[in-house]
């Protein structure tokens, strides 16, 4: 995940380095961006720049954000908060890099359970594996999400990682030509035997797919599933019953048209 690639260039690299860029001519944002260029020489953060707080500036990578002070002799994580606005401003950037990151999945590339035509409230994305458990029971009621309104877009993730047994029959489901069948049947606990027996596209690999998804499920800042993703970037981690969902995303509706 990018906060660790972050974290363990801080300690390999060390401080020696930082202090030498914080003596030159540079302004303050040119430094920051030599420092963080030092750490982390393949990262593209999204955005650098001042924080609400003087003398930190704000670093954005996917989401995940960290703070490094104007001398870039000092990097801290955590959230920012506005006391007077009562506004988490970490947490809101957060919430724009995670919808930044799930616009690089297409949705043709889910698994995509829908709402009846023009009865479509609400669209979260399912971060999923194949053989958790709450993945299967969130899954054993996904008529009743689309009933209530909730379309349910599924991006893999095996959590047990890359050529797991999970990450395997993701791949067999992903390929299959009825996608949707073969993901309803993986989460009533088909064998991998099953799932090979299911019709495939012909000549698809889809382990570039699950890695992708993988990624993306990184960048988000997954650790576990299921981890669903709401349209404006907020997480409600693990499984959450349909009519509970509901009642959430519609309190969220209210909040959000104050």
């Amino acid at each position: 995940m990018k906060r660790l690639v972050i974290l363990a260039a801080l300690f390999i690299t060390g401080l020696s380095g930082q202090m030498a860029l914080a003596d030159n001519d540079n302004s303050e944002l040119d430094k920051v961006k030599l420092v963080l260029k030092k750490l982390m020489p393949k990262a593209d953060p999204d955005s650098v720049k001042q924080s609400a707080i003087p003398g930190l500036y704000e670093v954005v990578l996917g989401a995940h954000v960290v703070y490094v002070s104007t001398d870039g002799r000092y990097m801290m994580e955590g959230d920012m908060y506005d006391l007077k606005n009562r506004v988490n401003l970490t947490e809101n950037k957060r919430q724009a890099g995670r919808v930044k990151a799930l616009d690089d999945i297409k949705q043709d590339d889910m698994i995509v359970f829908k709402a009846a035509p023009g009865k479509v409230k609400h669209v979260i994305t399912a971060f999923t594996d194949i053989d958790c458990g709450y993945c299967r029971k969130l899954h054993s009621q996904i008529k009743d999400y689309n009933a209530r309104g909730i379309e349910v877009r599924y991006v893999s993730y095996p959590r047990a990682g890359k050529n797991s047994s999970s990450y395997v029959k993701a791949k067999y489901v992903w390929c299959a030509a009825d996608r949707n069948k073969a993901l309803t049947i993986a989460k009533g606990g088909a064998k991998l035997e099953q799932l090979k027996a299911l019709k495939q596209v012909k000549g698809k690999d889809c382990g570039p797919e699950i890695d992708h998804d993988m990624k993306v499920a990184n960048e988000v800042g997954v650790t576990g599933t299921p981890t669903l993703v709401m349209a404006d970037g907020k997480v409600l981690p693990g499984y959450v019953p349909p009519a509970q969902l509901l009642k959430y995303l519609q309190d969220e509706d209210k909040k959000n048209k104050k």
